[in-house]
C-alpha cells in the first residue's frame, strides 16, 4: 500500500458519535497521526461555524472543507474559497422542497436561517453546530447569499424521492445529495467533498493515492472516488460500503479510531 500522507474525514456519523461527541480514543488517534507526520483535516456538510470546536479539539492546522466542500477556510476560520448557489437554483430548490413539505433551512456564510424554529431537527442541529438559527418570515432577502439549502424530514423515503426530483430539476446548476438519512443538501455546482480532497492534495503537493478518506453517507462517495484508500463506517448504508475500499466499525464503536490504527500500522508508525 502507498504510504498515507493525509487523512480527510467526514464529521457527523464518522468522527462524531450519535450524541455529537469526539471520543478520547479518536482524539488520541488524531494526535498519533500528527506525531507520525500524517496530515489530518475534515470536510462536512456543516457550515463553517459548526466546525470551529473540532479545529480546536483536534488541533487541526490544515484548511477544512465546509458545505460539502464548497467552502474552504483555514484553521483560523479565515475564508480561502467561498461559493454560492446560483440564484435560479435557489429559487427552484425552495419551491420544490416546499412542494414536498419538508422543513427548509438556508445557510449563508455566517447564518443559519429557518422559517420554523420548532422544526423537528432544529434541536439536533443546534446541538451539532453549537449555534442557534435566525427565524425569518421569508427567505427572499437571503437567496443571493445561499451557501447551502437543507430539506429535513424524518420520512427518509420521502426525502429520497425529493432528492431525485431536485436533482432532475436542477441538473448541473447545483449539487444535490443526502448528508444524513434525514437531511437533503443543496450546495453550489461542481463542488463536492471530492473536489475538496483534490484541492487539498494540490495545495500540499500530494498524489491522491497518498490520501485516505473516511465517511458514512452518499455525500462522502465523491471523496472515496478520488482517494487511494477509503473507509466506510459500520453505520453506513450498504451502497456506501460497496464504494469504499475498506470498512471499519460504527461511530458508536470507535470505528474512526480503528481505521486510523490500520493506517498507522500499515505506514509503520503504530
Amino acid at each position: 500500500m502507498t504510504r498515507i500522507a493525509l487523512v480527510v474525514s467526514d464529521v457527523d456519523g464518522t468522527l462524531l458519535t450519535h450524541d455529537k461527541r469526539v471520543t478520547e480514543r479518536s482524539i488520541d488517534a488524531v494526535r498519533r497521526l500528527h506525531k507520525a507526520g500524517v496530515g489530518f483535516t475534515i470536510t462536512s456538510s456543516r457550515p463553517t461555524i459548526g466546525m470551529r470546536f473540532l479545529i480546536e479539539q483536534l488541533k487541526i492546522t490544515l484548511p477544512i472543507g465546509a458545505f460539502n466542500g464548497s467552502a474552504t477556510v483555514d484553521a483560523s476560520m479565515h475564508p480561502i474559497e467561498q461559493h454560492l448557489i446560483p440564484l435560479s437554483a435557489v429559487e427552484r430548490s425552495l419551491e420544490l422542497l416546499g412542494e414536498y413539505g419538508v422543513d427548509i433551512w438556508l445557510f449563508t456564510a455566517d447564518q443559519w436561517l429557518t422559517q420554523n424554529g420548532n422544526g423537528e431537527y432544529v434541536p439536533r442541529e443546534k446541538q451539532a453546530i453549537k449555534a442557534d438559527p435566525t427565524i425569518v418570515p421569508d427567505f427572499t432577502p437571503y437567496i443571493s447569499s445561499a451557501c447551502k439549502i437543507v430539506g429535513s424530514s424524518s420520512d427518509s423515503a420521502l426525502l429520497i424521492r425529493c432528492e431525485a426530483a431536485v436533482q432532475k430539476a436542477l441538473g448541473a446548476r447545483a449539487t444535490t445529495v443526502r448528508s444524513q438519512s434525514y437531511y437533503l443538501d443543496i450546495t453550489p455546482p461542481g463542488l463536492t467533498k471530492g473536489t475538496f480532497v483534490q484541492a487539498t492534495a494540490r495545495r500540499l503537493g500530494l498524489a491522491t493515492d497518498a490520501i485516505a478518506t473516511i465517511g458514512d453517507m452518499q455525500n462522502d462517495l465523491s471523496m472515496f472516488a478520488v482517494s487511494g484508500l477509503s473507509f466506510a463506517m459500520g453505520n453506513a448504508t450498504n451502497d456506501v460500503k460497496s464504494r469504499a475500499t475498506r470498512m471499519t466499525a460504527s461511530n458508536e464503536e470507535d470505528g474512526f479510531a480503528q481505521a486510523m490504527d490500520e493506517i498507522l500500522r500499515e505506514n509503520g508508525s503504530a
